[in-house]
């Protein structure tokens, strides 16, 4: 694997290699995205396929909850940089050494996370219809009133 870099985000930074961020501060802490916020970490790699394998291995051990172990703080909780880089380092040796074709867990994840998003969607959708069912409820209601 191509090795990458994780250094702390300054805000205004602008990166020319491929680069994604992760969230370094709060509950949330691991997960990777694709914008910069005020508490982040930056990685850099030197291709943008390294870039990918790295994004989605980073949302796999946030979503697993092995950075919640690293946690620290007692207000707001945070990831220091080095159990970052471990954390993510540890993930991809682990995968590598164990024979698993990591990105077959990738794309398995990504289809999963695909249609978690399609399930939200209509639970969305069901909950604005259910309001809607309400709120003509209340309409009819009244006008029997009046």
């Amino acid at each position: 694997m191509s090795t990458f870099e994780l250094k702390t985000h300054k805000s205004g930074r602008t990166y020319s290699n491929p680069h994604f961020f992760i969230l370094n501060k709060g509950l949330n802490s691991g997960k990777p995205l694709s914008n910069p916020c005020p508490n982040c970490f930056v990685v850099t790699t030197a291709t943008e396929e390294a870039k990918n394998t790295l994004f989605h291995l980073s949302m796999m051990l946030q979503i697993g909850g092995f950075y919640a172990y690293y946690l620290k703080g007692s207000v707001i909780p945070f990831i220091s940089i080095d159990d970052c880089r471990n954390t993510l380092k540890n993930g991809f040796k682990q995968n590598k050494n164990s024979g698993f074709e990591l990105q077959k867990h990738i794309n398995l994840v990504t289809v999963i996370s695909k249609k978690e998003k399609e399930l939200q969607n209509v639970i969305d959708k069901i909950a604005v219809l259910k309001m809607a069912y309400i709120r003509n409820c209340f309409k009819v209601m009244q006008s029997k009133e009046a």
